[in-house]
């Protein structure tokens, strides 16, 4: 008994119960009635068969529903389909499938090249090329061919849902719907809420995410979303405390031991290098004021990807998933450091668990007050279901809730008064300092 009352009273059991509602809690639309009718949804297309447009088909397959898949080339399409396969069959070897479910779920899917057979899908969902020009035209064709009623929904993971909905001349029908890699495993799915999206279009994504096993949080329309948005400066962090002389393996080895499921490098490695470069190069003309070390770039520029070049952050054995410690990575960091006039310093562990954690608190409580996210809890959730945020934490704003807002906010002014710090980003957002003056937390109860 004492020793069931004494786990029970344990800061981990009640980070492990906090993520149980929070889940459930992230299913409520805080506006939309009850009783909002929901869309008959039979078929669904995918466009692009890419990694994601694979990944998110299967999600669809695996619930029974019939997928239209559309690629613009054949080769592109055969690709696409013998990865499914791929994936089915490995399942199957495991024994998680026996053979007649992987060709049950193959014989739903219609590969196909021709756009207009998604004339009769009643969601379609775009994961095409994350670039503007190209998803406004897929959306421009959608307007015009999907039948009425049909909710169309973009994988953008950073784009304005809002310029592509006003794109298809249905702006009520359009959703965003941000599934997270690999998307026929990871939890999470991101479900963006358009200013013109149609209540029972939300509706129905969401009872639709329970469908397919997914976790479903509602985000407001921004850049990132409520996961990138934080996430970029989680990343700003880890490469800040590289140029100020940590290694790419301590940063990572400190979080990881911290719980988090992998290091930021690793992580990376693993995504591509090469988005987080093509986002960085969009922000700097849109939001100029917000500081990057440039260590990253330089990175990109040798043509260091991650996993897909063999080389990133860490260098890569042919066909093995293993980080290893490259010199070349530490001489250029060198240079850097030279040239840009740092000395390099001893970082210990808890300054870069505290930095990078803190970091996504910060931008947490800024998106919390403009109303991109409902509750504090669904931003607790989009971490633990889709980024490896350790479960016994319970999420950043719960962790943050944990440590006392005080004390947090107290750090942050502290790497605001370091030299060379990003004092305008360490300033406490007026929610947390608001909270933390108040003795108050961000998740209430």
């Amino acid at each position: 008994h004492k020793l069931f009352a004494m786990l029970m009273a344990s800061p981990e059991s009640h980070a492990l119960r906090h993520a149980f509602f929070a889940e459930r809690a992230a299913s409520r639309v805080v506006d939309m009635p009850a009783d909002t009718p929901t869309r008959r949804i039979a078929r669904v297309g995918v466009i692009g068969a890419g990694t994601m447009g694979g990944g998110i088909s299967m999600a669809f397959l695996n619930a029974g529903l019939p997928v239209v898949l559309v690629e613009a080339k054949q080769d592109a399409l055969d690709r696409g389909v013998a990865t499914i396969r791929k994936n089915y069959d490995n399942s199957a070897q495991k024994g998680r499938l026996r053979p007649e479910q992987v060709e049950q779920r193959m014989a739903l899917l219609q590969p196909t090249l021709d756009f207009a057979r998604l004339a009769d899908c009643d969601l379609v969902i775009e994961a095409v090329f994350e670039s503007m020009e190209v998803k406004r035209e897929v959306f421009q064709q959608l307007g015009a061919i999907a039948r009425p009623g049909a909710i169309l929904a973009s994988n953008t993971s950073t784009l304005d849902l809002d310029a592509l909905a006003a794109c298809t001349g249905r702006a009520q029908d359009v959703v965003g719907l941000h599934f997270f890699s690999p998307a026929h495993v990871m939890r999470l799915l991101e479900v963006v809420r358009g200013k013109a999206t149609a209540n029972d279009v939300l509706a129905t994504v969401m009872q639709l995410a329970k469908t397919i096993g997914k976790v479903a949080v509602v985000s407001g329309v921004c850049d990132g979303f409520i996961g990138n948005r934080m996430l970029e400066h989680y990343g700003r962090m880890a490469t800040f405390l590289v140029e100020e002389g940590a290694s790419p393996q301590q940063v990572d080895r400190a979080l990881e031991a911290w719980g988090m499921a992998m290091g930021p490098f690793r992580m990376g490695d693993l995504a591509g290098n090469d988005i987080g470069w093509a986002i960085r190069k969009r922000r700097s003309v849109e939001k100029p004021n917000v500081p990057y070390s440039r260590l990253a770039d330089r990175l990109c520029e040798q043509g260091r990807f991650g996993q897909k070049t063999g080389k990133g952050w860490y260098r890569y054995a042919a066909g093995n998933r293993t980080a290893l410690p490259d010199p070349e990575v530490d001489a250029l960091i060198a240079d850097y450091r030279r040239e840009i006039g740092v000395t390099p310093r001893t970082i210990d562990d808890a300054e870069i668990v505290d930095r990078c954690i803190d970091a996504l608190v910060n931008e947490g409580a800024r998106l919390l007050a403009e109303g991109i996210a409902q509750r504090a809890s669904d931003i607790d959730m989009v971490y633990l279901a889709g980024y490896g945020f350790p479960a016994w934490r319970g999420g950043p704003m719960r962790y943050a809730d944990e440590v006392g807002l005080f004390m947090v906010a107290r750090r942050m002014r502290q790497f605001a008064a370091q030299p060379g710090g990003d004092a305008a980003f360490w300033q406490p957002a007026p929610l947390l300092a608001e909270l933390a003056a108040q003795g108050k937390t961000f998740n209430v109860g």
